[in-house]
């Protein structure tokens, strides 16, 4: 029996305006988005790509809307597509989660202007002030919070990266205006890389936040990253959240987070927090945001005695992310606040109802990115696979954030994470040993998972003592370790054989109401044999050559390069007829929200070119011919 009481009865108790909210997003986040509008009886409205139809969001949702093809930018980024939805639906506000249009100013802009629909997150023009680089740094310097050494205006030549490093020294960020979580920034290490890096720079900036526009800064070699949770209201009510420690990084993308921080005095914690709320009441920013810091480590200090970084210590202004963070789940964990909840009442006009004396941190929290990578391939992603297993962990302190459930098959088209496992405990020793209990006990068979890789790390000297930094797991971490751990604690992906899927159709009527739905079977199709009875029959398999990116045949002679994964061509190097050696880049392919360099293994004349820039390709697809 449910005793929760209806929608209608929850929002009459709690207050709450919007009866219904449209959830622009996919996987673990929708869902938790969702579980925040039940909690407040509010209803949802999932949207879903035909790669999704199946997804574990439209499952939870109480309603779910197509938006389009799996190809992202036809249906997750298509703001028509997205607004109609909500119209349709006659849903009362739109919460974008983060990643895709979470941070898109214009799209937050098109939901501001249609009528009765509430964008949940800060406002338009305050996303284009704080989410654009170069005028987030023009803030932050009138609210007199320190910046990373650079220049906000627009770089355009090589010439200029070049003279900002001979003025500032060498190594030089080049990052994209729009960017985030290392996309869009490109590290010049001498001279003689700066046109290469700039043009990549750009074609990622352009790629994933439709602006090329990048600036430069002074890059810090080795430093923490700390960022601090905000939430503001429309009252001119700022509050900070505390800090989150997210240095474990491989390629600038966080692997694992923790808060508090293990490295910082509370006086350099609250310095940085203070100069968080200062920054947020500069920009007149409302609803939940981040603020993001680089705090210089010191080589020479001893965490293994419990030194920590104190107020003397440097730290410089990143950026901000204009809404709720992966790693929200740590602040949660610490304050007892419920951040997701707090964007839907500050989207409603409420204040918030506690002063900054009133936030108080309990204990310590870890977040594990459960991402179906295989860190011992340099954290190369899945191609595939089902969960054939999926026994996720319980017990004191344990959350799990997640969408999909034993059974489900992996969708490869968007980002690699299966769930996050949020671990809290009393201190952080605590968290460290509940850590370990709860992946040791999370069982995953079918894909291939980072855990090994987390709970090497629960083991590692190091990490454990706080003295990690970001360039730790790039630089420093002895990688044989990973491999290790990945064929000890580890599980291999496991794909059955392709079948045909067919689709029937068929009309059913409901309450008087008619639907159109569709069947799926796998294996052989219906046939219809006489009479129309169905009879079974096998499906003809057409032999052919190889198939390129396009569709077209591959007709060529010699050794052929194939995409090892799913993704997008965004350069293409080399042409027809052109002599590589080995090791020569031949195209860039994104994938996974990665650029990845497909080089040649052999030395030969490039035969055929069956791709081009824009092209999606499948894992398989045939890249280049090669004799």
């Amino acid at each position: 029996m449910d005793c929760r009481g209806t929608n209608e009865q929850i929002r009459t108790m709690t207050g709450n305006s919007f009866e219904k909210v449209l959830v622009a997003n996919r996987g673990e986040i929708a869902v938790r988005v969702m579980r925040a509008c039940e909690d407040l009886g509010i209803d949802t409205v999932a949207v879903y790509s035909d790669a999704d139809k199946h997804g574990g969001h439209v499952r939870y949702a109480d309603e779910a809307y197509n938006v389009g093809p799996a190809r992202a930018a036809d249906s997750y980024l298509d703001h028509w597509a997205i607004i109609e939805a909500a119209q349709k639906a006659d849903a009362d506000a739109v919460h974008p989660g983060y990643g895709f249009l979470a941070e898109n100013a214009e799209f937050a802009g098109k939901v501001e202007d249609t009528e009765g629909v509430t964008w949940v997150g800060p406002s338009a023009a305050s996303m284009r002030q704080l989410g654009e680089k170069t005028s987030a740094r023009e803030t932050m310097q009138e609210a007199d919070v320190p910046i990373v050494p650079g220049d906000t205006e627009p770089v355009e030549s090589a010439e200029a990266v070049r003279a900002f490093g001979e003025g500032y020294g060498y190594p030089v960020a080049i990052k994209a205006e729009g960017g985030g979580g290392g996309r869009g920034m490109k590290i010049v290490h001498e001279s003689g890389e700066a046109a290469d890096q700039l043009e990549s720079a750009k074609r990622e900036g352009e790629a994933y936040f439709d602006n090329d526009t990048v600036y430069m800064e002074r890059f810090l070699e080795n430093p923490r990253h700390i960022e601090v949770q905000i939430v503001a209201d429309h009252h001119g009510n700022v509050r900070h959240l505390g800090e989150r420690d997210c240095s474990l990084q491989r390629r600038h993308q966080k692997v694992i987070e923790e808060g508090p921080s293990p490295a910082l005095t509370d006086e350099l914690r609250e310095e940085i927090g203070e100069a968080a709320r200062r920054g947020a009441e500069a920009a007149g920013y409302y609803n939940a945001g981040t603020f993001e810091f680089l705090v210089e480590e010191n080589p020479e200090r001893d965490a293994e005695a419990g030194e920590l970084l104190g107020a003397d210590a440097n730290f410089y202004f990143l950026e901000v992310n204009t809404r709720i963070q992966v790693e929200h789940t740590v602040t949660e964990e610490v304050t007892g606040i419920d951040i997701v909840k707090w964007q839907l009442r500050i989207a409603q006009g409420e204040e918030l109802d506690f002063e900054q004396e009133a936030v108080t941190f309990d204990g310590h929290a870890f977040e594990f990115r459960i991402n179906a990578e295989n860190a011992a391939n340099d954290f190369a992603p899945a191609t595939g696979g089902s969960l054939a297993t999926y026994d996720p962990p319980g017990g004191p302190g344990v959350r799990l954030d997640d969408a999909l459930r034993q059974g489900d098959d992996l969708v490869t088209d968007y980002d690699s994470m299966i769930a996050k496992l949020v671990v809290h405990g009393s201190n952080r020793a605590e968290s460290v040993a509940r850590s370990k209990r709860a992946l040791a006990e999370f069982d995953i068979e079918g894909i291939v998972t980072i855990i090994p890789f987390h709970r090497m790390m629960l083991s590692d000297d190091p990490f454990v003592n706080g003295k990690h930094t970001t360039r730790y797991i790039d630089e420093e971490l002895d990688h044989g370790r990973i491999e290790t751990a990945q064929e000890r604690m580890g599980t291999e992906t496991i794909s059955s054989e392709d079948e045909e899927v067919y689709t029937r159709e068929f009309t059913v009527e409901v309450d008087g109401k008619r639907f159109e739905v569709e069947l799926e079977e796998s294996g052989q199709p219906p046939q219809v044999g006489t009479g129309g009875a169905q009879a079974g029959g096998s499906a003809g398999a057409s032999s052919g050559g190889s198939s390129g990116g396009d569709g077209s045949t591959v007709t060529a002679d010699g050794e052929t390069v194939a995409a090892e994964m799913q993704g997008t061509i965004l350069e293409v190097a080399v042409d027809e007829g052109e002599e590589v050696a080995p090791g020569d880049v031949l195209c860039v392919l994104e994938a996974m929200k990665m650029e990845n360099d497909i080089v040649a293994e052999f030395g030969g004349t490039v035969t055929q070119v069956p791709i081009a820039e824009g092209e999606s390709v499948d894992m398989g697809d045939v890249l280049f011919i090669i004799d």
